[in-house]
């Protein structure tokens, strides 16, 4: 009995993530300009990073837990701008809000 509600208790505090993580696919599937249904249709790729922010959010949400992962995703978009390189940018093996130096 005990086994059970500790395994409904863990299911319970990932449910907030979970329902971040659906928010996001469905942002991406309607309305985003890389990922939407409708994207086959766009020329250029508008994203600069590579993955785009949305699934870097999500990748990290993921990874790391709605807090963490959200924290990364926010300083992720904050990157994103003309000025900026841009590239391949995956999500670290750990926790850190500056892109990593060695990425290539």
């Amino acid at each position: 009995m005990k086994i059970k509600i500790i395994k409904i208790l863990k299911k319970l505090i990932k449910l907030p993530a979970w329902i971040i993580m659906l928010m996001i696919r469905i942002y991406q599937f309607l309305f985003s300009f890389d990922h939407s249904f409708w994207s086959k249709y766009v020329v250029v790729k508008v994203c600069i990073y590579e993955p785009s922010c949305s699934e870097f959010t999500f990748q990290a949400i993921d990874k790391f837990g709605l807090g963490k992962g959200a924290i990364m995703g926010f300083f992720r978009i904050l990157r994103c701008s003309p000025m900026q390189i841009g590239g391949y940018d995956p999500v670290p093996e750990r926790f850190m809000i500056r892109r990593e130096k060695s990425v290539k």
